[in-house]
């Protein structure tokens, strides 16, 4: 499999060669993206899709190979691009309208979140999704949590009116439970998406933030495990130095339950003012636990023979804590000097 993917990777440079030579127009060059990038049907899309198929010793190398492909490709398109834009500044239509339009950038939020995308795809992950609008057995009851938890109550969670049992979900968890309830073990997915709680805006907390959650069972799934897969995405995230600690805390659809620090990669904790860490050398970004054998049995899945682990972190902690936002408030003020300097 991993000879027959490599092949495959190299045909579709072996044609894009081929192809990037013939782009006369800016139409060719729209056509020739979506053929390597569409998200349904392009040729490098396709090939992260078959990473699913690698045995996962393979996959890192494979992974590497695929993204070396796509850095390629993109270069030489944004070079025919500028081709595109040099010959046009010879032509002068007086017709159309003014082009000093300043240029787009994606949001840090955007731009965060296909990073972290990107680094479990490599590592074998599917993404899936789920609704925004969620029953609460699905949000709470399969979740383990109890009839008495805070969550459930109407101060800290939107229920839908003239709805019963509906609420906007408070955690991409219920993905998991859906996947889980319609797919056999074993099972390796992220789910991205916003969640909805009812928190006053403030420095670190917004009613309506974005969430990725991790999911993994399968047979003779352990702790070690977790902390293999978490030290090696964090240390691609933040850089090779950080070092990692878990912290005993509680969440009821893990047991055992950790909270996740890393060390501080701007100062290592000596510098008492330091932007990042305060001078506490550590800095909390997930939540992480081995799946509660009773939300295994809430899906129909046996804890006897399968075991998992399960992650989640905030899209926007991990952006304020990599970039040194001080305020998770502006990256919602749609203010283009942060934008230019973050996206």
């Amino acid at each position: 499999m991993m000879e027959l993917l490599s092949q495959e990777i190299e045909k579709v440079r072996e044609s894009f060669n081929a192809e990037v030579g013939k782009i006369q127009s800016a139409s060719d060059l729209r056509v020739t993206r979506e053929t390597y990038f569409s998200r349904k049907r392009g040729l490098v899309t396709g090939l992260y899709n078959r990473l699913k198929e690698v045995p996962g010793a393979d996959k890192p190398g494979l992974g590497m190979e695929i993204n070396r492909l796509r850095v390629f490709i993109e270069t030489a398109l944004q070079q025919a691009e500028a081709t595109q834009l040099q010959d046009g500044k010879n032509r002068i239509d007086y017709s159309l309208p003014p082009s000093d339009m300043p240029v787009g950038r994606l949001h840090p939020l955007t731009f965060v979140r296909r990073e972290i995308e990107s680094i479990f795809i490599q590592m074998g992950y599917e993404v899936a999704a789920g609704p925004e609008i969620e029953t609460e057995v699905n949000n709470f009851d399969a979740l383990n949590v109890p009839l008495n938890h805070p969550a459930r109550d109407e101060h800290d969670t939107f229920f839908i009116a003239d709805h019963d049992g509906m609420i906007l979900r408070t955690h991409t968890s219920p993905v998991q439970i859906r996947y889980m309830q319609s797919h056999p073990p074993p099972i390796q997915i992220i789910a991205p998406g916003k969640t909805f709680r009812k928190d006053n805006p403030d420095a670190t907390h917004t009613p309506v933030f974005q969430q990725v959650e991790g999911l993994l069972v399968d047979k003779g799934i352990h702790f070690s495990h977790l902390k293999g897969t978490l030290e090696h995405f964090l240390r691609l995230f933040f850089g090779e130095s950080i070092r990692m600690m878990f912290r005993p805390t509680f969440f009821p659809f893990t047991e055992p339950s950790a909270d996740v620090y890393i060390s501080c990669f701007l100062c290592e904790g000596k510098n008492d003012s330091c932007p990042i860490c305060k001078g506490r050398g550590w800095l909390e970004v997930l939540g992480s636990g081995m799946v509660h054998p009773q939300v295994l049995r809430n899906c129909g899945i046996n804890p006897d023979i399968y075991s998992g682990f399960a992650f989640g972190m905030g899209i926007e902690r991990m952006t304020i804590v990599k970039y040194g936002v001080p305020d998770l408030r502006m990256l919602y003020d749609n203010d283009f000097r942060l934008i230019e300097q973050l996206g």
